[in-house]
């Protein structure tokens, strides 16, 4: 069961341990705290995974494009803060990941989906990006996101390119 969220409503909200970036090893973060900022809030199945790498590779090239608009990037997935630690410091992350190993955010942004790999079905995090306005609105989705493409597409469409 997935929760069908809708651009112009309110966004999730959400309180995180954030590795990396301007976060260090393990701070709280809200998205309360991040009022008036427009957020960039990407879920990714697994840390250092190829296509999980390739996005946030991505993400991290374009880093000052996002910022110079003051727009936020989030990573988030279930992984512990040690392993996101470790997967920013080996590809140089300049944004912070967040932890949901409870699966809290996970399912509240409706992204803990059935799955299928080799006729094989099984629960997992489907890769999406929702762009939250500094209201906490809700002002984009992306679902299925390719993760070479996403972060021109997200500038592009923020018209941060």
């Amino acid at each position: 069961m997935t929760n069908e969220l809708i651009v112009g409503q309110p966004a999730p909200a959400f309180s995180s341990i954030a590795v990396g970036g301007e976060y260090g090893n393990s701070t709280p973060l809200s998205l309360a705290s991040l009022r008036g900022k427009t957020v960039v809030l990407y879920f990714y199945p697994k840390d250092d995974t190829p296509g999980c790498t390739t996005q946030a590779c991505g993400i991290r090239d374009t880093h000052t494009r996002f910022t110079s608009q003051n727009i936020v990037i989030l990573g988030i997935s279930a992984d512990s803060p040690e392993k996101h630690r470790k997967f920013a410091e080996k590809f140089s992350l300049p944004f912070p990941l967040l932890s949901d190993e409870g699966h809290d955010l996970i399912k509240a942004y409706g992204v803990w989906v059935e799955k299928s790999m080799y006729g094989k079905k099984y629960m997992g995090i489907e890769r999406s990006t929702f762009v939250i306005d500094p209201d906490g609105l809700l002002k984009a989705i992306y679902r299925k996101v390719k993760p070479a493409e996403h972060a021109d597409q997200v500038l592009k469409d923020l018209g941060a390119s």
